[in-house]
């Protein structure tokens, strides 16, 4: 079986900080490689993800110089990269939405997997290309497309990737996008409400200058709210691993939230607002709690008792790189053999 997974060219595979898409990518070509399949990803020439690598543009860009440079790059790479793909491919994995524009030039079978929240105008794009076979990475974000041939599979990481810790530090962790709908402002009010200290860590995107400014970096004092910039892996091991807890106090119908199953694949419980996908990642009263409030919040995180060993066995057992794998070779292979029309919408 040969499969092509075609990413954004903004960010490398594995990204070496933010990057929950390419992050994805990499987890699953590694997963397919180790089960023998022939994989191939079309990024940016510096990946160094373990498998072949074919690249347009030498180096990833993020954050973007503009909207019109970004689109102009993702048409150039993806278009080269169908091209490309097509020549020897069985399955053409595609990630971001501007590839499937060229799915019309190739007979090659395609599989587009959806990352982002639900937007309208996305839906309608995707119904413009009935040869494809969609995957969603929550029920939530499924339910709300509502395409034919479509199916959740919800993402999974390496556990060997991330150490579990046992010994907990007295502080709460806040891992993410530093912006109103990932709720940073909430995590701060839950830590001091609980009076338990926070550290912060991930990217502040220009377009959330202002929120920052306004609603984050006035707590930051260095001491009992801290913030600590963006993470690679090793960093991220050590602020979630030795954290009480992570707070995800999302404001926004959350996809999927790769930093939940990081979080609980070192051990560390997940204390989160109710969106999205969250109720699918968290097992209320095993790998965190789940609430409808910032008050209903500070009360589980001024309570807090949760094992790390149950809450990594949870996240072993659902959200591994090889359950996602099987899931993605379950789904390549019915296509391969029955052919897109007779693929039935099937929940993973």
């Amino acid at each position: 079986m040969k499969i092509a997974l075609i990413a954004p060219p903004y960010i490398p595979v594995p990204p070496g900080k933010y990057g929950g898409t390419e992050l994805f990518i990499a987890q699953l070509a590694q997963g397919l490689h180790s089960q023998g399949v022939a994989v191939t990803v079309y990024t940016v020439g510096e990946s160094q993800v373990n498998v072949p690598v074919r690249w347009l543009y030498e180096k990833g860009q993020w954050p973007l110089k503009s909207e019109v440079d970004g689109t102009l790059k993702a048409l150039s790479h993806a278009s080269w990269a169908v091209e490309d793909a097509a020549q020897g491919s069985d399955i053409i994995h595609m990630n971001s939405a501007p590839a499937l524009s060229f799915t019309r030039f190739i007979d090659t079978q395609v599989v587009h997997t959806v990352h982002h929240a639900y937007e309208n105008e996305f839906a309608e794009f995707y119904r413009m290309f009935p040869r494809v076979s969609y995957v969603t990475i929550s029920d939530f974000q499924r339910q709300a497309l509502a395409m034919p041939r479509m199916r959740t599979i919800h993402h999974g990481i390496d556990p060997s990737l991330y150490p579990l810790k046992t010994r907990k530090e007295p502080y709460f962790s806040f891992l993410g996008r530093i912006a109103p709908q990932k709720g940073t402002h909430l995590a701060i009010e839950i830590a001091q409400k609980a009076g338990i200290p926070l550290r912060i860590a991930g990217e502040i995107q220009p377009m959330y200058q202002s929120y920052w400014e306004a609603k984050v970096k006035p707590h930051v004092d260095g001491r009992f709210i801290q913030y600590l910039g963006e993470m690679g892996l090793e960093e991220k091991n050590e602020l979630l691993g030795n954290s009480l807890a992570m707070l995800f106090p999302i404001q926004w119908h959350e996809p999927f939230g790769l930093v939940m199953i990081e979080a609980m694949a070192c051990g560390t419980p997940v204390l989160a607002l109710s969106g999205g996908s969250v109720n699918e990642v968290v097992k209320e009263g095993v790998s965190g709690h789940v609430r409808a409030s910032v008050s209903e919040l500070v009360e589980c995180a001024r309570g807090l008792v949760l094992d790390p060993r149950s809450v990594r066995a949870y996240m072993e057992e659902f959200f591994s790189v090889a359950r996602m794998t099987r899931d993605y070779m379950r789904l390549y292979t019915e296509i391969l053999q029955n052919g897109v029309k007779e693929v039935e919408q099937i929940v993973a």
